[in-house]
């Protein structure tokens, strides 16, 4: 199963409507039966041995399957960067320990074999209200408020991604993006195609930029511009050289060829690994203005990325 996805658009108002915080980490579905707990990402990759320290949800109910995100906290916000190095593969219940995640759960859809997806998320939200996840040390039920234009600007303050308004009456739709639940963000944010990247002036080593791509009209891969910001962190240099001489190539893989500016010095790779970059708007000729990257999604189908404009 998928977990159902917001719609990006304008905060709605009105009693049918409630609010809680956009999460800045990992989608998970945490599927609890016969006294254990498998995660799975968006992209239904298990992803159980990644995080050990969720393992405890098993004591919660003996059949279950809850929907929520996986955070990571800088100075009391959750950051996306700092949850990065937990995405990508096993870790050790040692390392775990020293610094846990938090699930915050935010939908229930089975409880003792029985789904709950044509529930109204009112419905659900109560069941989930009933379960015990205080007795979970790595578990939190995410709160919900009546005031989303407050919300907003909480989080704003705070400097968090945004909020996600929820329709109190809306059923559960795996694998859609349902506009019973919109996304209100700060600043936007893109899934993109690593296509190549260029390396610092001062050491030749190190990543300076990525090139990115987005699918365009029938499929053809566009380019999206460069990303420089984000990328000095020592963790973030190490796991994406790793990732793309993994994916090295000789040719780049646009229909039109990019411009000297942008194609000199380049070091070409075969499309497929996804990053995440926030962003403020598309230019004219669709580059994404003012990019900063924030990780590697290896729980987006690179097959299904959709330009935001």
């Amino acid at each position: 199963m998928q977990p159902m996805l917001a719609t990006p658009g304008a905060l709605p108002s009105g009693p049918e409507w409630v609010f809680e915080v956009k999460w800045d980490g990992m989608r998970l579905l945490a599927d609890i039966a016969d006294g254990g707990v498998r995660l799975t990402s968006r992209t239904g990759r298990d992803v159980t041995d990644n995080f050990p320290e969720l393992s405890g949800l098993s004591i919660l109910v003996a059949d279950a399957v809850l929907d929520g995100e996986v955070v990571l906290l800088d100075d009391g916000i959750p950051s996306f960067a700092a949850l990065a190095d937990r995405m990508h593969g096993p870790v050790a219940a040692v390392r775990a320990e020293a610094r846990p995640v938090a699930f915050m759960v935010f939908d229930i859809l089975r409880l003792y074999g029985v789904s709950l997806l044509e529930r109204p998320f009112g419905e659900r939200r109560a069941t989930l209200e009933r379960l015990a996840l205080h007795a979970v040390p790595t578990a939190e039920l995410s709160p919900l408020y009546t005031d989303g234009a407050a919300l907003l600007a909480a989080t704003a303050q705070r400097g968090m991604e945004g909020i996600v308004a929820k329709r109190r009456d809306a059923p559960y739709r795996p694998g859609q993006r349902s506009p019973s639940w919109v996304k209100v963000t700060h600043r936007r944010s893109q899934s993109c195609l690593v296509v190549g990247w260029k390396p610092e002036r001062t050491n030749p080593s190190r990543i300076g930029a990525l090139l990115l791509g987005v699918p365009g009209p029938h499929a053809v891969l566009q380019y999206a511009g460069r990303v420089g910001s984000g990328l000095a962190a020592d963790g973030v240099q190490r796991v994406l050289r790793e990732r793309l001489d993994e994916r090295s190539a000789i040719l780049q893989p646009f229909a039109r060829p990019l411009s000297r500016a942008d194609a000199t010095g380049a070091r070409w790779c075969r499309p497929g690994l996804v990053v995440e970059v926030s962003h403020v708007g598309w230019t004219a000729a669709g580059r994404l203005r003012h990019p900063v990257f924030r990780g590697i999604r290896d729980d987006v189908d690179p097959t299904g990325i959709t330009p935001q404009r």
